[in-house]
């Protein structure tokens, strides 16, 4: 099996600053991390890098560090941080990141935002730039916010974009499951009307705290494919986020690749489209 892994952070709080890493988190995830913790028999294993929330004036330079541990972590492009919604100061950053080949992307994490912030004419304006650009946009927010991401969807048709760990549902505990919300499942269909929009099978392992079970994460799955089909999903790991339960447990990035290929074998789900090809198809990597 080939294997793009659509979500990898990577990060070094000795090289970088980030104000939200705390306990077991507060560590370096570099090169070295992840290779130890590296994906076991696949023919090939790629990944591509979404920031990691550095301070807004670090997001070049953490592409610039990305860049110099690319080669050894397997990442093949990066996904970078920008601040939308700073006009002038917004089209700084896109230009200057243009200089760097493996950006094919941005994410400004949303999930922080308040309500109706995607919708600012600050924030369009960005956006529209990142689409002139042929680049594509992470939408990371809670499952509340995914209405905004249909509304962001609306206003610029022309910026690909991908909801990042399926919105984020609420999933409960391997020990107290929850069932999909109607309001995500009406959500996420609303959401997938719009056929720029890509849906990421990534992040519910933290959403669970850490443990799960196969039962317990299959209807949203589930949901997510009769919503996007089977062209419109990607794998995604969201190493370190999702291989830390009160401490970091090697062997969960594996774990989550186990769980969503056992699910898609058997939805019937064809593997090499869920865990390649579409994920380089959205974001444009040949």
């Amino acid at each position: 099996m080939r294997v793009v892994d659509s979500h990898l952070h990577l990060w070094d709080p000795q090289v970088l600053e980030y104000t939200w890493l705390d306990g077991p988190l507060a560590a370096v995830f570099s090169d070295e991390e992840i290779v130890d913790d590296a994906l076991d028999d696949v023919e090939e294993d790629v990944a591509i890098f979404v920031q990691a929330e550095t301070v807004a004036e670090q997001h070049l330079a953490e592409v610039r560090w990305v860049d110099s541990i690319a080669l050894q972590s397997g990442v093949v492009a990066i996904v970078a941080g920008a601040r939308l919604d700073r006009g002038a100061d917004t089209e700084w950053h896109l230009d200057a990141l243009r200089a760097h080949e493996r950006v094919i992307g941005v994410r400004h994490l949303l999930q922080g935002e308040p309500d109706g912030f995607a919708l600012s004419d600050p924030f369009l304006a960005g956006a529209r730039s990142v689409a002139s650009r042929g680049w594509t946009f992470d939408a990371c927010v809670h499952a509340s916010g995914i209405s905004d991401v249909t509304a962001l969807a609306a206003a610029v048709p022309e910026l690909p974009i991908v909801l990042d760990h399926l919105g984020k549902p609420h999933v409960g505990t391997a020990a107290t499951p929850q069932r999909p919300r109607a309001e995500w499942l009406r959500d996420m269909a609303e959401l997938a009307r719009h056929p720029q929009v890509f849906c990421k099978l990534s992040g519910l392992p933290a959403e669970t705290g850490g443990r799960w079970t196969d039962a317990q994460v299959a209807p949203f799955l589930d949901a997510a494919l009769e919503s996007f089909g089977p062209q419109r999903l990607m794998w995604g790991s969201d190493w370190p986020v999702s291989a830390v339960a009160g401490e970091f447990v090697p062997g969960s990035r594996q774990a989550w690749l186990t769980t969503v290929a056992a699910w898609a074998a058997a939805r019937e789900v064809d593997a090499d489209a869920l865990f390649w090809e579409n994920a380089l198809a959205f974001y444009g990597i040949r």
